[in-house]
C-alpha cells in the first residue's frame, strides 16, 4: 500500500477512534449495531423478493390466477415491512449522526479554543484556514458521508455475498476450450463491475482534489463577505466599495474557477456512469436469453436471474455509484485531519513564550531577560527586564512598531515568539483592555460584565459602572441584545471597557491604548476614575498622549535602534500624580 494511503488511513482512524472509545460508546454501539442490523434485514428481504419475482413471473406465463393474486397479497407484506425498517434506518442513523457530530464538535471547539490555539493559529502559514468552518461544517460533513458510506458499503458487501449465491445457482454452465465453466452470470457480473470501477476511478480520481479546493475557495468567499458585513461603516467613509467588490470578485473568481473544473471532470464521469447504469439494465437479459429460448429456464426464472444480477452487479458497482461521495467525503477528511494535526502541533509547543512561573507572596510582576521576536525571525527586544509591585502604575510608551503591544501578548501567553522568564502573583485577577475591547453579540449586561457572567454582579452596578464611565444612556438598554460592536462608536466601545474594569476589578489591569479613540479632557477622567476606584490595582498601559504619565509612577520607554536592531528600553519616572499635586 502507498505511503499516502496509508497515511490517510492512519489519519482517518485516528479522527473516528476517540469516540467510538468515548463515554458514548454503549449507547451508541448499539445504536450501530441496530442500525447493521436493519441493513441486513434488508437485505434478507431483497432476498425474499427476488424469490418473489420468480414465483410471480412463473404465475403470468402459467396464467395462474390464484398464485397470482396470492403472491400479490404476500408482495404487501414484504412491501410493508420494507418500507418500516427503511423508515426506521434512516431515522436511527441520523440519532447516532447527531449524537457523533455534538461529541466531535465540543471535542474540537475545546482543543481550539484551549491554551489560545485559535489565536495561535494564525502563526501556521495557513495551513488550517478557516477553522470556523472546520468546525460548524466539516464535521457534520464528515459523520454523515462516513455513516452513510460505511454503511452502503456493508450493504453492498452482504448484499453481494447473497445475491451471488443466488446467481451462482441460477447460472448456466460455458465451456471455453472444453473446459466447462459454471456461474456464468456471476462471472459475467464481477467482470462487468470491475472493468467499471477501474474505469470510474481513472475518470473521477481529480475530483478528490478539486473537491477539497472547492470547500476552501467557499469558505474564503464567505469570509470575506463576513469582513465586508463587520467593517461596513469603515468601508462606507473610505469609499472602498470598488476595492471591496474587486476583492470579493477575485475570491469568487476562484470559486467559479473550481467549479467548472468540477463539472468537466464530472460531465464526463457522468457520460460513463449513465452508459454504464443503462447497460446493466439489459446486460443480464442479454447473457441469459439463450438458455430461455432454449427452454432451459422459465420466464420467473429470466426475471429472477436478472433481478440477481442486478443485485450482485450493484453490489460490485457501489464503487461506481458512490464515487463523487468518496471525493467528497476525502477531501472532508483531509481538511479535518489537516485541521487536527495543527491542534495537535500546538499542544505539543504549549511551552512556547515566556517561561511561567508563580511570584513570591508579596512581590508583583517579574519579567527577566525577555526577548520578543517576530515569525520572520526579526528581534524587536532583547534582554529587557521590568518589575512591577502590587497597585503600582507604570506606563509603556514609544513609536508605532517598537514591540509595545507584542510585550502585552508576550505577558498575556499568546505570543510564542519570546523567551525569557515571568513571574506573577498566582490566583489574582488579570485583566487586559485593549484598544477596541471586545464585545459579544449579547444583551448589553453580558457585554459590559464579559467574560464574567451579568448576574455576578446585577443590573444595578452594572448601569453605575457605565454611568460613571460617561454612559448614562445605556443604562435602560441592559436587557437588550445587539450587535454592540457596531451600534457603539471607537470611543463608547473604549468607555464601556473601563466599565468592564471597574466591575472585575482586577488586581492587574493592562491598557493597551484603551483611551485612543477619546479626548484629553475624558481618558484623564477614566484614568482618574480607575486610581480613584481600583487603589489596590496595578496598571500597565501603552499611551502616546504624555498627559497620562501623570498617572503613573514610572515610564518604560521603548526607543528604537537606528540599524533597524531590537529597541532600547529605558525606565524613567514619572511626572508628578493630579492625585497627589
Amino acid at each position: 500500500m502507498p505511503a499516502t494511503k496509508r497515511r490517510f488511513l492512519s489519519d482517518l482512524w485516528a479522527l473516528t477512534k476517540p469516540y467510538w472509545q468515548s463515554g458514548e460508546r454503549v449507547q451508541s454501539g448499539l445504536l450501530l449495531a441496530v442500525i447493521v442490523g436493519m441493513s441486513l434485514g434488508i437485505v434478507y428481504l431483497n432476498v425474499l423478493f427476488n424469490e418473489w419475482n420468480n414465483l410471480f413471473y412463473n404465475s403470468l406465463q402459467e396464467k395462474d390466477v390464484d398464485a397470482f393474486f396470492r403472491l400479490f397479497g404476500r408482495f404487501a407484506l414484504l412491501a410493508a415491512l420494507f418500507i418500516i425498517v427503511a423508515v426506521y434506518q434512516i431515522y436511527l442513523r441520523q440519532m447516532l449522526q447527531i449524537r457523533w457530530r455534538r461529541w466531535l464538535t465540543e471535542r474540537y471547539e475545546a482543543r481550539w479554543l484551549e491554551a489560545h490555539a485559535y489565536y495561535r493559529l494564525r502563526f501556521e502559514n495557513g495551513a488550517t484556514d478557516n477553522p470556523d468552518q472546520r468546525i460548524s461544517e466539516d464535521i457534520g460533513g464528515f459523520v454523515e458521508q462516513t455513516l452513510a458510506l460505511t454503511l452502503g458499503f456493508l450493504e453492498s458487501a452482504v448484499s453481494l455475498a447473497s445475491f451471488s449465491v443466488i446467481l451462482w445457482g441460477l447460472s448456466g454452465d460455458i465451456h471455453i476450450l472444453d473446459i466447462k465453466v459454471p456461474g456464468t452470470m456471476l462471472w459475467a457480473a464481477v467482470l462487468y463491475a470491475g472493468f467499471g470501477s477501474w474505469l470510474t476511478h481513472v475518470i473521477g480520481r481529480p475530483l478528490i482534489r478539486l473537491n477539497f479546493l472547492q470547500q476552501r475557495y467557499e469558505a474564503d468567499y464567505r469570509f470575506a463577505l463576513v469582513r465586508v458585513r463587520e467593517n461596513a461603516e469603515a468601508i462606507a467613509l473610505y469609499g472602498g466599495e470598488t476595492e471591496e467588490a474587486r476583492g470579493l470578485g477575485g475570491r469568487f473568481a476562484h470559486v467559479v474557477a473550481n467549479w467548472w473544473g468540477i463539472m468537466r471532470r464530472q460531465k464526463r464521469l457522468t457520460w460513463f456512469s449513465a452508459g454504464y447504469s443503462q447497460a446493466a439494465v439489459v446486460f443480464p437479459f442479454l447473457v441469459a436469453a439463450p438458455r430461455y429460448f432454449s427452454g432451459a429456464i422459465q420466464l420467473g426464472g429470466l426475471m429472477q436471474t436478472a433481478s440477481a444480477f442486478g443485485q450482485v452487479q450493484s453490489s460490485l458497482s457501489w464503487f461506481i455509484d458512490a464515487y463523487t461521495r468518496l471525493a467528497q467525503w476525502k477531501a472532508t477528511v483531509d481538511r479535518l485531519t489537516g485541521f487536527a494535526a495543527a491542534l495537535e502541533a500546538l499542544e505539543g509547543r504549549r511551552g512556547e513564550g515566556l517561561a511561567r512561573r508563580d511570584a513570591p507572596a508579596g512581590q508583583g510582576l517579574a519579567l527577566d531577560g525577555a526577548r520578543l521576536g517576530l515569525p520572520d525571525g526579526r528581534t524587536l527586544l532583547d534582554n529587557v527586564s521590568l518589575t512591577v509591585a502590587p497597585g503600582e502604575r507604570v506606563m509603556v510608551a514609544g513609536p508605532a512598531g517598537c514591540g509595545k503591544s507584542t510585550l502585552f501578548r508576550a505577558i498575556g501567553g499568546l505570543w510564542p515568539y519570546a523567551a525569557g522568564s515571568l513571574a506573577m502573583p498566582a490566583g489574582q485577577r488579570v485583566l487586559f483592555l485593549p484598544q477596541r475591547p471586545y464585545l459579544p453579540i449579547a444583551a448589553l449586561a453580558a457585554a459590559v460584565a464579559y467574560p464574567d457572567a451579568p448576574e455576578a454582579y446585577g443590573e444595578a452596578r452594572i448601569a453605575a459602572a457605565l454611568a460613571d464611565c460617561g454612559l448614562p444612556h445605556l443604562a435602560d438598554k441592559l436587557g437588550e441584545q445587539r450587535h454592540w460592536s457596531q451600534e457603539l462608536s471607537a470611543g463608547e466601545q473604549q468607555r464601556l471597557g473601563f466599565a468592564r474594569a471597574l466591575l472585575i476589578a482586577p488586581r492587574w489591569l493592562f491598557c493597551d491604548e484603551a483611551t485612543s479613540a477619546l479626548d484629553e479632557a475624558s481618558e484623564q477622567a477614566l484614568y482618574g476614575l480607575l486610581t480613584a476606584r481600583l487603589p489596590d490595582t496595578a496598571i500597565v498601559s501603552i499611551a502616546h498622549r504624555p498627559a497620562l504619565a501623570a498617572f503613573h509612577s514610572r515610564v518604560a520607554r521603548f526607543v528604537p535602534a537606528g540599524d533597524g536592531g531590537p529597541a532600547e528600553f529605558r525606565l524613567d519616572a514619572a511626572a508628578p500624580s493630579p492625585a497627589a499635586a
